[in-house]
């Protein structure tokens, strides 16, 4: 997605955070360095949320998911392809292990969890479940790994972010509405492949760009061919001119070239702590956008949930003791990519 949001676990290495250029200089666009870094950040948010209105957009549209996959996966391998033929050796360089989490853990069986849980809900639930759980999942993956547990401020988001998804799916539980709490079922999937994907991040040495090449080349090899040996229908050949476009912009360009690296911008001008915080808003831009583009309202449980699943991820992303100045210098996890 994610999507989408960055997390913070206690015990891991953390990249440095710095802060950006002095506050008083001009940037290559003849603005500030926080504005740049605003404005970096404000795309990678409706990037995020984008992700999410496609994914329930896709099951009224021409294209299958493995259309939007080819599109997803394919789309950065072309435009990137110089830079990541220089990179090669060190995308070829990468464990097998840390490769495995990225590759699964963002690649195919994501995206299709992701899409096929969004046919089921809406949008409101991609954009809060799927980015707001993954914290969660870290927080268990690194514990799992001896790495410590969650303390002070992350032990309430994390409370805050299943007390947040408990608020969204509980309306469906009695009576009981099989799909979407199958939709449900399969977007809480999905996020604990985002958070192997996270893990998988620390354990590899490469830039933005490689990281997308290292997700994207094997992932597009393997949706080209479920798709060539009939594993998977497709219907791309026959789809809707407007909607090829739609999802060629929203999830090839958008979300599988610009996010990452607009993020990674966005981190250098601003800090990963206020990247994280401002980040975290996309469950909110979600819910806001899907009322004028799908017609959808929100219910009761959305208002309730995704308010919660916000500052749940927020506090997720403080390490303990640390102050939200301006000044203070927090170190936060944050992915590479998006």
């Amino acid at each position: 997605m994610h999507p989408l949001v960055a997390t913070n676990t206690p015990g891991a290495s953390a990249p440095v955070d710095t802060a950006g250029p002095p506050s008083g200089t001009t940037g290559r666009f003849g603005l500030s360095p926080h504005a740049e870094g605003m404005l970096a950040l404000a795309v990678t948010v409706a990037i995020w949320a984008a992700f999410a209105l496609s994914a329930r957009a896709l099951g009224a549209s021409t294209l299958l998911p493995a259309d939007a996959a080819l599109l997803r996966f394919g789309v950065p391998v072309l435009v990137l392809a110089p830079a990541l033929w220089r990179r090669r050796r060190r995308i070829a360089a990468v464990r097998p292990g840390a490769a495995v989490k990225i590759v699964c853990g963002a690649g195919v069986p994501f995206f299709l969890a992701a899409m096929h849980g969004g046919a089921l809900t809406s949008a409101a639930f991609v954009g809060s479940i799927v980015p707001g759980m993954v914290p969660l999942f870290v927080a268990a993956l690194m514990a799992a790994r001896g790495r410590g547990l969650p303390r002070g401020a992350q032990v309430a988001g994390l409370a805050l972010i299943a007390a947040g998804v408990a608020a969204l799916v509980w309306r469906y539980v009695v009576p009981v509405d099989a799909d979407v709490l199958e939709g449900a079922g399969t977007l809480l999937v999905a996020s604990g492949l985002w958070a192997l994907y996270t893990v998988g991040l620390r354990d590899v040495d490469l830039d933005p760009v490689g990281s997308i090449g290292l997700l994207c080349l094997p992932s597009f090899a393997v949706i080209a061919l479920l798709v060539l040996t009939g594993a998977l229908p497709t219907g791309l050949a026959h789809a809707a001119g407007g909607d090829i476009a739609l999802f060629l912009v929203v999830q090839g360009l958008g979300v599988g070239l610009c996010a990452g690296l607009l993020y990674a911008f966005a981190i250098r001008r601003l800090g990963a702590e206020r990247s994280s915080v401002v980040g975290s808003l996309s469950p909110v831009a979600v819910v806001l956008l899907a009322i004028p583009v799908l017609g959808e309202s929100p219910t009761a449980a959305v208002l309730v949930g995704v308010p919660l699943i916000t500052v749940g991820v927020v506090l997720a992303n403080r390490r303990p003791g640390t102050r939200t100045r301006p000044s203070a210098h927090p170190r936060p996890e944050v992915p590479a990519d998006a």
